[in-house]
């Protein structure tokens, strides 16, 4: 049985973020801070053996990889599946106005999804990933969507868990067994 090592890191800080504005799947674009750390990011996985590097199509995480990546062969492939959570008629609130819309995974956004619809989305990227790239090691930019969907399926963590205190940090480590 290969194992598929996944690295996840967030995008970086885009302006919204710098406003407390949750842009949900609106595009948003990086702060100063955020440019510089994603070059940061690069300096820390350019030479980490990936395979490839799979990114949302929301501009804030394209971004990301493509100043982290930019003049590398690796190849960086665009994923909607590894969007955030769709805010619906809340993308682009102030975060919390976001937070205290929904009280459990299973509640929908209004005119978008529930906690639980966008992780089961991503899971099917993730599904994908691991079966693309059995035995290899590629490394995932997206939103806090792919890291609950990281932690329930690989992890165990319970859905009913998300939201629990996020601690930030310079990627995280997975295997995913194929």
């Amino acid at each position: 049985m290969a194992t598929t090592q996944i690295v996840f890191e967030t995008h970086w800080s885009s302006e919204d973020n710098d406003r407390g504005i949750a842009s949900g799947w609106n595009h948003g674009a990086l702060s100063v801070r955020g440019r510089e750390l994603a070059a940061q990011l690069g300096s820390r996985r350019r030479d980490d053996e990936l395979d490839a590097v799979l990114v949302s199509d929301l501009r804030r995480a394209i971004e990301t990889a493509s100043i982290a990546f930019e003049g590398t062969d690796l190849p960086v492939l665009h994923d909607w599946r590894l969007r955030e959570c769709d805010y619906g008629d809340l993308n682009g609130a102030p975060v919390e106005a976001v937070r205290a819309h929904v009280t459990g995974v299973n509640d929908r956004f209004p005119g978008g999804e529930s906690w639980a619809e966008a992780v089961s989305r991503v899971q099917g990227a993730l599904a994908d990933v691991v079966g693309r790239w059995a035995g290899g090691r590629v490394l995932i930019i997206g939103h806090m969507s792919a890291y609950w969907a990281l932690e329930n399926r690989l992890n165990g963590m319970p859905l009913e868990s998300l939201g629990a205190e996020f601690a930030w940090r310079e990627g995280w480590e997975y295997l995913a067994d194929c």
